[in-house]
């Protein structure tokens, strides 16, 4: 596939969308027996690609409930649901919506200042100095942390994933193209400082609302453009991570593209970083903008697996460290989890080696029975692999030696087999074929290419993996969002052609997430049950507005309960629908059915989502507003750019463009969400 093709196709309307479709082509060359495969050998072949399941499978996977013929959702049904709300209609349109009886309030918008010296934000007049101290853009992630025990007061901590210039800066357009015209080192600059996290303390006073606090002394961005890290684990210091600014291989400037994450149960964050390959540039392309490596180069078989160079951002012109042909190594310091102490504003972030290298979605942590750290992690890329990480001490009430928890563990890759059961892979120096023969020299090279050493070990290719959430019981619930590229379905990728992909359910062995096997069955098939020929599979208590595809990152809350928030990119005209946030049930005969509780403005990806303890307030992130698919905007249909945008959520001001914004949700005279 052309990078050319792909920037002159006119239903691709920006670059997120033109990088996606690029990325749509997997870099994994272990395709022999994918999730789809798996899917396929145990539940059957023919029956799912007829977009049907026999009974056994049906029951299998939603309970005896699921073989009764839909009836219309009646009070008795809504009174038998764990989660208490009238649900939203789905569809697409300017703005957003929430279930009736919730606020759903703007709390943080992209370029609010969020320190005392912060200027004002002056879309017309940006500067890197001013989005310094100014909320970054395309919130992604969102946690917290309670700095009192009411939980009235407490510190957001903030993914700001990538940027969209197009409707960001003024007057120059779409930033694609092999010479990124409309780019200077000011421009450059600004969407680094973009770039990165936000720590930022807020209160909810007495009428029940939430503010930012901005003189707040914990308050801090984190950027790719100023803030130092140190790198932990068995590949720093090692010799692949060593660079012109750092002979030691052990620090770095900064960290990007941080997508989903999580927070420690010692009250750190983790900012995972994903699709990093994009943000590296090299001087030697082809007349198609193509980076040419030379075979010879050492990291070439390595950079051919991560998609590096991926030049889709104009760095590389201006900074040398984002250019690969005077920073060889530089991509090795990026596609790790990074630890924040948001306690601390003079604390410096570490990237930990020891959790792996590629993709990451999110990092969602749990202590487990035995008391061990265990964070799940998924690849973000088509037919690439699911993770998790387990430590070799167990939590303990000392901070400090819990972070070192991050640095001394074992990495699993996970393999999906026919039969139900799932079995996790160690990624160890010296065990099976990570070898020096197959160019492992130690445990540092392991980490580098995990994607590699995972290949390997025969790790079970999956229909892009993203958020991972583990529950108390021993329980994980797998995003897998879709894969338009898989042809041939498996045990675990139930689908060809999996346009809106599925949810599946992990038991790890004795309720123990510490555990090296368990037993997985799929909670949900995505899309639209009407259509036969989507093979979507829901409970038949679910209604036409409570069926979503591309399910991405999720939560469970103080209840149990699971909830998915989709990111269908411009894809969302195959739905109809916004991406939203769902209520799904995974327990007794309501298995598998599910409720819209917000809907997202058109070009809008949920994400998020996060509940406070005490489970009455709900933080949600909307990113890029305006952007995807607005050609399928009904009376709008055409792209989005800063000075006709299709939404200019959520100022609704003619002078201000869509922008990225945190959405605090609470009830109407405050409670629980959902009860």
């Amino acid at each position: 596939m052309k990078r050319s093709d792909i920037v002159n196709d006119p239903s691709i309307g920006n670059k997120a969308e033109a990088f996606e479709a690029f990325d749509d082509i997997p870099t994994n060359p272990n395709l022999s027996r994918t999730i789809g495969d798996v899917i396929n050998a145990r539940y059957g072949r023919r029956d799912l690609l007829r977009g049907m399941l026999g009974v056994s499978a049906t029951t299998a996977l939603f309970g005896t409930s699921a073989l009764v013929a839909p009836r219309q959702a009646d009070a008795a049904a809504h009174a038998a649901s764990r989660y208490v709300f009238d649900e939203v209609t789905a569809g697409n349109d300017k703005t957003h919506h929430v279930a009736e009886g919730y606020d759903a309030d703007i709390l943080l918008r992209w370029g609010d200042p969020i320190t005392a010296d912060a200027p004002e934000f002056d879309v017309m007049n940006q500067t890197a100095a001013a989005q310094l101290k100014q909320f970054g853009y395309n919130n992604d992630y969102v946690g917290f942390v309670p700095l009192n025990d009411a939980g009235t007061r407490g510190l957001l901590c903030v993914n700001h994933e990538y940027t969209n210039e197009e409707v960001m800066f003024p007057g120059i357009g779409r930033q694609d193209s092999v010479d990124f015209d409309g780019m200077t080192p000011e421009l450059i600059d600004i969407e680094m400082a973009a770039h990165g996290g936000t720590v930022v303390e807020i209160a909810r006073g007495d009428d029940g609302k939430w503010s930012v606090v901005r003189d707040g002394k914990m308050n801090r961005r984190i950027t790719p453009l100023d803030t130092e890290m140190t790198l932990s684990g068995p590949a720093a210091g090692h010799k692949r991570l060593m660079t012109n600014d750092d002979p030691t291989g052990t620090r770095v400037i900064g960290t990007i593209n941080n997508c989903a994450g999580g927070m420690t149960p010692w009250g750190t964050w983790l900012m995972a970083e994903e699709n990093f390959h994009g943000y590296f540039w090299t001087d030697n392309v082809d007349a198609d903008g193509k980076a040419v490596i030379d075979s010879g180069n050492p990291e070439a078989t390595s950079y051919g697996r991560y998609g590096v160079p991926g030049a889709w951002y104009a760095w590389g012109k201006t900074h040398d460290r984002w250019n690969i042909d005077r920073e060889p190594n530089m991509p090795n310091k990026f596609g790790w989890v990074v630890e924040v102490d948001p306690m601390d504003p003079t604390s410096t972030p570490v990237k930990h080696t020891a959790l792996g290298r590629f993709r990451h979605e999110g990092a969602e942590t749990i202590v487990a029975s035995d008391g061990r750290l265990v964070i799940y992690m998924g690849d973000d890329n088509r037919f690439d692999y699911q993770y998790k990480y387990v430590s070799d001490g167990t939590v303990s009430d000392d901070r400090a030696a819990n972070s070192r928890l991050l640095e001394e563990g074992t990495l699993y890759a996970a393999r999906f087999d026919e039969d139900g059961t799932v079995t996790w892979l160690p990624l160890v120096h010296g065990e099976g074929p990570l070898t020096a023969e197959n160019g492992f020299n130690d445990q540092g090279d392991v980490m580098i290419d995990t994607r590699i050493a995972a290949d390997l070990l025969g790790a079970t290719p999956m229909d892009r993996p993203e958020d991972a959430q583990p529950r108390g019981d021993g329980t994980a619930y797998i995003m897998l969002t879709n894969n338009s590229r898989r042809e041939e379905a498996n045990a675990a990728n139930p689908r060809p052609e999996n346009n809106f992909g599925h949810i599946i359910e992990i038991k790890e062995d004795g309720g123990n997430h510490s555990a090296t096997s368990g037993t997985w069955s799929i909670l949900v098939k995505c899309g639209d049950p009407a259509v036969a020929e989507v093979g979507a599979q829901w409970n038949p208590e679910t209604s036409e507005n409570g069926w979503f595809g591309s399910p991405d990152n999720c939560a469970i809350d103080a209840d149990g309960r699971l909830w998915i928030s989709t990111d269908q990119g411009s894809n969302w005209g195959k739905t109809g629908k916004s991406d939203g946030l769902y209520a799904l049930e995974t327990e007794g005969d309501a298995r598998g059915t599910s409720k819209l509780f917000f809907r997202c403005p058109v070009g809008g990806e949920m994400c998020g989502p996060y509940f406070t303890d005490d489970g009455e307030t709900l933080f949600l992130a909307v990113q890029h507003p305006g952007t995807d698919g607005t050609k399928d905007l009904a009376g709008f249909e055409r792209n989005s750019t800063f000075e006709d945008p299709a939404t200019r959520w959520p100022d609704f001001d003619p002078v201000m463009p869509p922008r990225p914004s945190v959405v605090v949700v609470t009830k109407k005279g405050g409670g629980k969400i959902a009860v």
